[in-house]
């Protein structure tokens, strides 16, 4: 029962008492598994481009750029906590006099350390508490240099946000990944007037840092690459909170009795990205950057992806005014019927051809009339995350989704086969059309498939509790849209997810 003073809290959030109970039946009843009808491969729901329609499509993109309003929006919420795991554990129970297991590659990382970018910083910082990190290393004093790498009286890296971090280091500078985000910014989203605007998402308390670092480096960029940066910070909306329950099914309260409430999970940033106004808004995650040296085929490949969607969207607005017309011919019909099979991955059921002709343009004009998102896809080499499948929904029809690994019944062999089938991973590097083909932003709210979520175990503040997140940003967020999934080179994709990965030599 909600007392008063909860629905207080419910409205101060914006969240309506059905939204509350919607939550607590998701707990009862958990989500569906993700119905795979096969992976999505190249030739059959992957694009694979040749080189000379990667250089048309990005000379395309480059035609038409002066007459588009562009965004990047970066993903840059919370702590890089989880980055440092084993360097935490390095700190707390490494000790060089016995002999320890299960440390080689941090230890190793750590024995590399003048190598990455935040080393100078770290040595001044030793330096100032009497010690030399060049001696550390040789007494393998690998718990004091993980100390002043994580803590408040170091780098303080455990706290902060992976955007705030020293990433590469160059002859005459080091960069945070926030810096490297500008730098690209500056070669594919900047608009006829020489402006790049990027959006990251951020956790509140981190505001003030991101504010702090655009008024020391944002200068410095504008000067370097004659461009103006709009840069605007949002945080995950109080309305899209989700509450979480304890183990014996009680919702969880903090100390003063009110509802405990978290974050719920990057499908809340939906509501972030619905609020930009854009034509196209380009999205890659804030640890995904290279170095300078290997940033061509990158830029390259953004180009290219946005030129193939900007194809793709004068497409749709052509066949979409032929079925407005008052009389569509059934050749014309057949040709966009090809088009929406062929280039949009639309698959029709056999009921579909028996329908009249009124029935089928006004199923096509909604099919045609979405969001439209172009995903990059790498080749899978083994990293963790989601991948491009062709998914059955409720209504038994077939269409392409990017799905996590915990959407999958891994009890159900026949789903596990075509997990083994699976030749691509989800780089996120997505590019989005939100407009329709009048001009008018789409409600991204209503291509949502609520029926997703995830549910998962967590410890907080000593307490054991299961939460729920709402559908992924890149996953059930955008389930409704219409989705196209292009191979990409391996080498746009270099993500940062341990402090090792700033070893490899695209970090360098």
């Amino acid at each position: 029962m909600l007392s008063t003073k909860d629905l207080q809290q419910l409205q101060k959030k914006g969240i309506s008492e059905l939204q509350f109970q919607t939550q607590i039946e998701n707990f009862e009843t958990g989500f569906p598994f993700a119905n795979l009808a096969g992976a999505a491969t190249v030739g059959d729901g992957i694009v694979h481009f040749t080189p000379d329609e990667v250089e048309e499509y990005a000379q395309m993109f480059d035609q038409r750029r002066e007459d588009l309003s562009m965004v990047k929006f970066v993903p840059a919420s919370g702590a890089a906590s989880r980055m440092f795991k084993d360097l935490i554990d390095v700190e707390q129970k490494y000790n060089a006099s016995e002999k320890k297991i299960g440390f080689g590659r941090i230890t190793k990382c750590l024995d590399n350390v003048a190598k990455l970018a935040l080393f100078d910083e770290l040595s001044a910082i030793l330096e100032k508490h009497g010690l030399e990190a060049k001696k550390l290393l040789k007494e393998k004093d690998y718990s004091t240099i993980a100390h002043y790498i994580l803590q408040t009286d170091g780098l303080a890296y455990q706290t902060k946000p992976k955007a705030m971090l020293l990433f590469h280091k160059y002859d005459d500078e080091v960069r945070t990944a926030f810096e490297e985000h500008l730098v690209e910014g500056a070669a594919y989203a900047k608009t006829f007037d020489k402006t790049v605007h990027l959006h990251f998402t951020i956790s509140p308390e981190h505001r003030a840092l991101f504010e702090e670092k655009v008024n020391q480096v944002v200068p410095k960029y504008e000067a370097r690459f004659g461009v103006k940066y709009i840069i605007e910070f949002s945080e995950q909306m109080g309305k899209t909170d989700m509450i979480a329950l304890d183990k014996a099914g009680h919702v969880v309260r903090n100390e003063d009795g009110s509802i405990l409430f978290r974050p719920g999970g990057h499908g809340a940033l939906i509501e972030n990205l619905n609020a930009l106004e854009a034509d196209l808004i380009f999205i890659k995650n804030i640890d995904n950057v290279t170095t300078d040296a290997l940033r061509p085929t990158t830029y390259l490949y953004k180009k290219a992806l946005a030129g193939y969607l900007l194809h793709i969207q004068t497409c749709v607005a052509e066949c979409l005014h032929h079925l407005e017309s008052l009389s569509v011919s059934e050749s014309s019909l057949s040709r966009i019927e090809g088009f929406a099979a062929k280039l949009l991955n639309i698959r029709f059921s056999m009921t579909y051809f028996s329908r009249s002709v009124r029935e089928r343009v006004s199923y096509l004009a909604r099919k045609l009339n979405r969001p439209i998102r172009v995903c990059g896809m790498v080749k899978n080499e083994g990293e963790p995350g989601g991948g491009p499948y062709w998914v059955r929904n409720q209504h038994g029809h077939k269409n392409l989704q990017i799905i996590e690994a915990s959407q999958i019944d891994f009890n159900n062999r026949f789903q596990v086969d075509m997990v083994k089938e699976s030749s691509h991973f989800n780089p996120v590097d997505l590019i989005c059309a939100v407009k329709n083909y009048k001009g008018n932003k789409f409600n991204l709210k209503n291509y949502i498939d609520k029926n997703t979520g995830f549910i998962s175990k967590k410890k907080q503040n000593g307490v054991e509790m299961t939460i729920q997140e709402l559908p992924g940003l890149w996953n059930g967020a955008m389930a409704d849209w219409n989705t196209i999934f292009v191979e990409v080179p391996i080498e746009t994709f270099t993500p940062v997810k341990t402090l090792e990965d700033l070893l490899r030599p695209e970090h360098q």
